[in-house]
């Protein structure tokens, strides 16, 4: 069976590395497993990331960082995810339409809706079977980020637009409760990737 799941969470909450963690041990059970990440992924894709996060592009606009991450969301779908699902595999996304609706939509002041209506419109409404949200306070996960990880435009936010992402992180949860399943992202790395683990193989 096909399965995408999506981690989510803050700057530093740690989904890339329990993502990472969880990709390889579903590699040596034997299941049919691709690891991606947003924005990027695929080559084209890439190059629209590099742009989002380079640090000197501080005069881009909501609405242009808002469509990017939408270009780059519909050509990591078409290019690599929907290829691995259709073969019935398991694609684990760092990140997918819900960071955009907290970032852009909420942090950014767009709108949810108006976000949310173009993602839907960039992935022919296509949502993750299973979304994971790494709930850890700003505060926590800022102090997380170290030099081994790259700093983007995002990192260089003020501590008041990264409380507005947890709080839309918080409302998104809401919103969506059969999709996306919470963990607390604030426990030593062995027991959230255990939480983790034991969600997906629920659902496997």
């Amino acid at each position: 069976m096909s399965l995408f799941i999506t981690f989510e969470g803050g700057e530093g909450s740690g989904k890339t590395t329990i993502a990472k963690m969880l990709h390889k041990q579903f590699i040596e059970e034997g299941y049919n497993i691709t690891f991606s990440r947003e924005p990027g992924g695929v080559d084209i894709a890439e190059q629209i990331r590099d742009v989002i996060t380079d640090v000197n592009n501080t005069k881009m606009d909501a609405r242009t960082e808002a469509l990017l991450y939408a270009a780059s969301r519909r050509q990591h779908l078409v290019e690599k995810v929907l290829p691995v699902l259709k073969e019935d595999g398991i694609v684990i996304c760092d990140r997918f339409i819900d960071s955009s609706l907290v970032y852009q939509g909420i942090g950014r002041g767009i709108g949810v809706d108006n976000i949310y209506n173009m993602n839907l419109f960039a992935t022919d409404g296509i949502l993750p079977d299973l979304t994971i949200f790494f709930d850890v306070k700003p505060e926590v996960a800022l102090k997380r980020i170290t030099g081994d990880r790259e700093v983007n435009r995002l990192d260089l936010e003020s501590l008041d637009f990264h409380h507005k992402v947890y709080d839309g992180y918080q409302m998104i949860c809401d919103k969506f409760p059969d999709r996306i399943v919470k963990v607390d992202a604030s426990l030593p790395v062995e027991e959230v990737y255990r939480q983790v683990y034991e969600i997906v193989k629920d659902r496997l």
